[in-house]
């Protein structure tokens, strides 16, 4: 049986791009890594000459770009995404510098697709964008001045997967077990919000500040996929125990 091509499984994704010279600069800072899968969640403007322009060779990644109307569609199949964001936040994943992030991602893209997710130039990634990460991870620019261009983004996290994937690092054996996918997690935390209503413990006043934490807290856990059907199973058996 082949293994699969680490390279194949890594997939930039771009949500709500405001200029499409971007667009093309990061697939072409995509392309002289050797990555390929670029995703788009609703570009304001795609297609466009700007971005075969700033391409340059690469337009061959733009060809093959896939333009998704939402994020969920952009991150389907994807065992663990990567928020890009300079900003530290209250809410979300966990904090990691893109390097301390890189051997994990690669380690994981041996066996399951995983996504590197880029918010729009001016105002980067929502707080809802972020609750559909693992890992938040930030570039360590000068603090005098953090701004970064969205394709030297790519262009740096593209550069330091290659660095990860080509230490050939063998995956460990936490790595080689199958994670549960984005949207298989986000049909649990869908049920597990629905449940937490019925059993009166998820206050609907303020459901999103508990939800958002433990959206945090499983993120940690990083759940394989028999974990995740364990805990729709214990969802389920509280549901039918409430209709009894």
């Amino acid at each position: 049986m082949n293994k699969p091509d680490p390279f194949s499984n890594l997939r930039i994704v771009l949500s709500h791009t405001s200029h499409p010279g971007n667009i093309g600069a990061a697939a072409r800072s995509m392309k002289t890594m050797g990555l390929g899968h670029l995703y788009l969640v609703a570009p304001r403007y795609y297609p466009d000459p700007a971005a075969d322009a700033r391409a340059s060779g690469a337009i061959d990644v733009l060809e093959r770009a896939r333009v998704c109307s939402t994020l969920e569609q952009a991150l389907e199949g994807t065992a663990l995404v990567a928020g890009l964001t300079a900003r530290r936040r209250d809410v979300g994943p966990g904090d990691y510098t893109l390097r301390e992030a890189a051997p994990e991602l690669a380690a994981r893209a041996r066996t399951q697709p995983v996504a590197l997710l880029f918010g729009n130039e001016t105002s980067g990634l929502s707080n809802a964008e972020l609750g559909k990460c693992q890992m938040r991870v930030s570039i360590p620019t000068s603090p005098d001045y953090s701004s970064l261009n969205l394709g030297s983004a790519v262009q740096v996290a593209a550069y330091e997967l290659r660095l990860a994937l080509l230490a050939d690092a063998v995956p460990s054996e936490e790595s080689a077990e199958e994670l549960a996918t984005s949207e298989e997690m986000e049909g649990f935390y869908r049920h597990l919000e629905q449940t937490l209503y019925r059993t009166d413990f998820l206050d609907p006043a303020y459901p999103k500040k508990l939800m958002s934490r433990l959206r945090r807290m499983f993120s940690r856990a990083r759940p394989r996929k028999d974990e995740a059907n364990i805990l729709r199973g214990i969802l389920t058996a509280v549901d039918k125990s409430i209709e009894k």
